[in-house]
């Protein structure tokens, strides 16, 4: 079950871990990568302080629920004691291809759209919220290219599999705007496929042009025209938890908190005009 707070929240890196813990930030939750802390140890009962003072999500980088295969064992195994562990508020992956054969790319990589994709995937998702013991949120993915064989868009793929496994949506903005700029996506036709209901947290993040190509780096402030975007999608379905992301180049932690502000501004506008 998701309980985030209908405020904004950062990512939290390495480079921000110990000023975090000194200073206890005013942000209304924190994120982290699942899978830097499957090893137990230090890193945990970090984390198990930080969930005393802040709501807790684990986003998860590496499971690969796009696969064809199933999830690797192992990695539902590391996953479900984190879970156990820290007791995290949220928990979330992304709808992406990562592993075949037993090789595995240090990406998250687009998966064509077709129906036998969407019985695969769905077998996967049940999987892991089994082994989790709870719902997931599934994110929707930034991509480069288009497989001529899909036989439907991303935004109806999510939709069928919230409908078939009972999983959560996390929404990112930033990805939304970069489909559209890259591949024509049309987000209005997105937003009205997508299951309001579904959508239990926001991703905010910046990303860098290269030679005419939007690459969602998360190593920028949030553009305005995705700040634009995600007032539109809040107008639309009401305030829901949002992150800022920031995983490259990452700035001092008032930056991210600065950024955290203008979410807020905009969920309280939200409201007030609720």
């Amino acid at each position: 079950m998701n309980i985030l707070p209908l405020t904004c929240g950062i990512g939290l890196r390495a480079p921000h871990y110990r000023e975090v813990l000194s200073t206890r930030p005013a942000t209304g939750w924190l994120e982290v990568h699942s899978e830097n802390f499957f090893e137990g140890g230090q890193p945990v009962a970090m984390l198990q302080r930080l969930a005393e003072i802040y709501p807790l999500s684990l986003h998860g980088v590496g499971l690969g629920l796009g696969s064809a295969e199933r999830p690797d064992p192992q990695h539902l195994a590391a996953w479900r004691r984190l879970v156990e562990e820290v007791r995290p508020a949220a928990v979330s992956e992304h709808l992406a291809f990562n592993h075949a054969g037993g090789r595995y790319a240090n990406d998250l990589l687009p998966l064509p759209y077709t129906r036998h994709m969407l019985d695969l995937v769905s077998a996967n998702v049940r999987e892991a919220q089994d082994a989790i013991g709870r719902p997931l949120m599934l994110e929707n993915l930034s991509s480069y290219l288009a497989f001529p064989d899909s036989e439907m868009d991303e935004a109806t793929f999510l939709a069928e599999l919230v409908q078939r496994t009972g999983c959560g949506l996390l929404l990112d903005v930033n990805n939304l705007y970069v489909n559209q700029q890259n591949l024509g996506t049309d987000v209005e036709a997105a937003l009205a496929t997508l299951p309001a209901d579904a959508i239990g947290e926001i991703h905010l993040a910046g990303f860098t042009e290269r030679n005419g190509l939007l690459v969602d780096t998360h190593s920028r402030p949030v553009h305005a025209p995705v700040w634009a975007l995600y007032r539109k999608v809040l107008a639309r379905i009401g305030p829901r938890p949002t992150l800022i992301e920031w995983d490259l180049d990452i700035p001092p932690l008032d930056t991210l908190l600065a950024e955290a502000d203008k979410a807020n501004r905009l969920l309280d506008e939200v409201r007030d005009h609720g």
